[in-house]
């Protein structure tokens, strides 16, 4: 069981790294194609491109940290579960119950 869990993270991990690449040469081919013809700035590289990405993520709050995105959802579950009423709450219980076992195995 521990296996699979790693053999996920490695995947992850890889695919973060794809899509960083790709994100990279995306923002080179933008940044070629558009600013010289529109304000005829220079041609960049990509690891130019992707120092802008980066760069571009600081400062306008790219990197939010890995616990960003849990806590808006923990916020709006909050709220959903305050709305519920007691046989709503035991229904959602026993539904995440039967997904955790069908999925996990448990």
């Amino acid at each position: 069981m521990r296996n699979h869990g790693v053999g996920k993270i490695v995947k992850m991990i890889i695919l973060a790294a794809i899509a960083l690449g790709l994100f990279g040469l995306l923002v080179m081919a933008l940044w070629n194609w558009l600013m010289p013809a529109i304000f005829g700035l220079t041609a960049i590289t990509y690891w130019q491109a992707f120092g802008l990405l980066i760069l571009s993520w600081i400062l306008l709050g790219g990197f939010r940290g890995p616990g960003y995105r849990h806590h808006r959802w923990r916020r709006r579950m909050a709220e959903r579960w305050a709305r519920m009423s007691p046989e709503e709450r035991e229904k959602f219980r026993e539904d995440m119950r039967h997904h955790w076992r069908h999925h996990h195995g448990k």
